[in-house]
């Protein structure tokens, strides 16, 4: 004679066999449609040119995007 299964405490749901393979074959058919999609190809970024030290000291040079930034901070 087998034991009544304990009910669920309100609000949650037991986990059963049929709901863990169910999970579990989803993850597997996700992980294999994620290896048979193309994986998107990056292109590798071009070499900047090193800008010679300065003479004086410092390092500091207004580039493009300090500009850009300065622009954001204005009110």
């Amino acid at each position: 004679m087998s034991k009544p299964l304990p009910e669920a405490p309100e609000g949650r749901t037991r986990l059963n066999r049929r709901r863990l393979f169910a999970g579990a074959s989803t993850v597997g058919a996700l992980a294999a449609v994620a290896t048979l999609l193309p994986r998107v190809q990056t292109a590798e970024p071009a070499e900047v040119a090193a800008r010679p030290a300065p003479e004086k000291g410092g390092g500091y040079s207004l580039s493009d995007h300090v500009k850009q930034y300065y622009k954001t901070t204005q009110i």
